[in-house]
């Protein structure tokens, strides 16, 4: 890290571990030394008004004001050196990381749920498609919702808080939520991302350090917000592939029941004894709520 970052690292921003990074560093490391310099100029200013301006020097206030045209040339070097900064700098660089994305072939894609208060990733399998998602499918077992029936999911895998990804290739992730809306953050890779219900909201990266990175929730999305956190690690091509094979085999050993069966031991649908139907039912008679047959009397008899 150069000498003129060290005001990132003193503030704890931590190291850079993605290709794009440097370039968000510069622009923040900029943005902190003119504001330290705004401070410094400001309150040399205020300090020589203090002094030049006491009342011991000026007994009668002087009403005609300033008379020299510096202040209002340092206000103009102060909003052009910041409208350089909005559409010379930061600007180009957001609108590139929105409009050039790698290409598909390169990239790894992964779908990123946020739900609270947790993280769920889902990558495509040896075929390279995504199995269907519906929000009837989502239980504990299936956090999701992949659809047990559709055959493009069978190999997908499906993690919760913890993404493994190679290094020096390109991740686009393209994020969604499930409740609330959450922010994709992670700190060492220089991007963030809200997570919206309804929508797939694409964002990308490129790792080029090996390591664990922990991933934030960056909007305020309930009471365990704080605790909405997740790990992207990094590994080294063949490090990854192991991986991949691990899950792959830990998912083909967990077959979970489709939607249409129900477990073992679980009652039939439909109404049980000391439940209310639903407005508009049939009614059904309950055995259980038959009166009771009166005794015979003796003439009957």
């Amino acid at each position: 890290m150069s000498s003129l970052a060290l005001i990132n690292e003193f503030l704890g921003q931590p190291p850079n571990a993605s290709s794009h990074g440097y370039q968000i560093d510069h622009i923040i490391e900029f943005c902190h030394w003119f504001m330290g310099a705004l401070f410094l100029g400001w309150s040399a200013f205020f300090i020589f008004v203090l002094i030049r301006f006491r009342k011991g020097r000026h007994p009668a206030a002087d009403h005609q004001g300033v008379k020299s045209g510096i202040s209002t040339h340092l206000e103009f070097s102060v909003v052009l050196i910041e409208a350089v900064l909005l559409l010379g700098f930061a600007i180009p660089l957001w609108a590139k990381r929105v409009n050039q994305f790698p290409p598909g072939k390169e990239a790894l894609l992964v779908h990123v749920v946020g739900q609270q208060f947790s993280w769920n990733f889902h990558l495509p399998g040896p075929d390279g498609q995504f199995g269907r998602r519906d929000v009837s499918f989502v239980n504990n077992s299936n956090p999701i919702g992949l659809d047990p029936n559709d055959p493009a999911g069978k190999d997908d895998i499906v993690t919760s808080g913890e993404l493994h990804v190679p290094v020096d290739r390109p991740v686009i992730t393209e994020l969604s939520s499930k409740d609330v809306i959450h922010d994709f953050f992670l700190p060492d890779m220089r991007v963030a991302a809200d997570a919206i219900p309804g929508s797939l909201i694409p964002m990308w990266f490129k790792p080029i350090k090996t390591g664990n990175y922990e991933v934030v929730c960056g909007q305020l999305c309930g009471l365990g917000h704080y605790g909405m956190k997740g790990m992207v690690v990094v590994d080294e091509p063949a490090d990854y592939q192991t991986w991949l094979k691990e899950r792959a085999e830990l998912a083909g050993t967990q077959n979970a029941p489709a939607a249409t069966q129900r477990p073992p031991g679980e009652p039939p649908v439909g109404p049980t004894p000391g439940t209310v139907p639903p407005p508009g039912a049939p009614k059904t008679e309950n055995p259980a709520a038959k009166p009771a047959q009166p005794a015979p009397t003796p003439s009957q008899l």
